[in-house]
């Protein structure tokens, strides 16, 4: 992200502390938040709670740069802890964390694969499995990735793609040490086929039923006794 494409927000120094104090702020259209990090003690802060909602609606919020404009001072921040309402969702805290150009930050990073028409597997009919839709990844604060890309060229059915294979950007890694899946080509699901019920079978003409069994619909009546024969 260039520098121009990091949003500013305004944000104001609040001395008074506690719930009280933390309602008001809401009443009054201010978000509550603190601010820490670095070698300077917590700072509580308030924040214009519409324009707080409007950038924490652009999604990716704890995984995204901002500005802090402090009455005149400007400090990078990473998001990071988010309270919200349980019935409304709408913002009632935010812990921003202060960084720095070395700063080391965990952030989950969206997966986009691509290439799907290069998969042999697909192709075929096979069906991606995605395992991960995003990753955890350790970077610098000034390096966090948008995207994290996979290719799926050359994907048969019954193929992975693990983080190994994948190119990630210079100075990113993902948290997790080991060789895990990422996305996984698999035959499609084979629709059972239920076989008709067999149709009850009808006397051939002439035949009677069996003695207690029901006479089918439309059959033939066995023939009548010749004039004179026993019964």
């Amino acid at each position: 992200m260039s520098e121009s494409q990091i949003p500013s927000l305004a944000a104001e120094a609040r001395d008074a502390l506690g719930r009280g104090a933390a309602r008001a702020n809401r009443r009054g259209g201010r978000t509550p938040a603190v601010l820490y990090g670095g070698a300077e003690p917590p700072q509580s802060l308030t924040l214009d709670a519409e324009v707080l909602w409007r950038t924490f609606r652009r999604g990716r919020f704890t995984a995204r740069l901002l500005d802090l404009d402090i009455g005149g001072k400007k400090l990078r921040v990473l998001p990071r802890e988010v309270q919200l309402h349980p019935v409304t969702d709408r913002l009632l805290h935010v812990d921003f964390l202060r960084l720095t150009k070395d700063s080391k930050v965990r952030v989950p990073v969206p997966v986009q694969f691509v290439d799907q028409e290069d998969s042999p597997g697909l192709k075929r009919g096979g069906v991606l499995n995605v395992v991960r839709h995003e990753i955890e990844m350790i970077c610098t604060a000034t390096a966090i990735p948008e995207r994290i890309v996979v290719s799926l060229a050359n994907l048969d059915i019954g193929d992975s793609v693990h983080i190994g294979s994948v190119k990630l950007p210079e100075g990113v890694k993902p948290v997790i040490a080991r060789n895990f899946t990422v996305a996984s080509v698999v035959a499609p699901l084979k629709e059972e086929v239920v076989a008709p019920t067999a149709a009850a079978a009808v006397p051939a003409e002439g035949e009677v039923p069996a003695e207690g069994a029901a006479a089918v619909p439309g059959a033939t009546p066995g023939a009548a006794p010749a004039a004179g024969a026993a019964p």
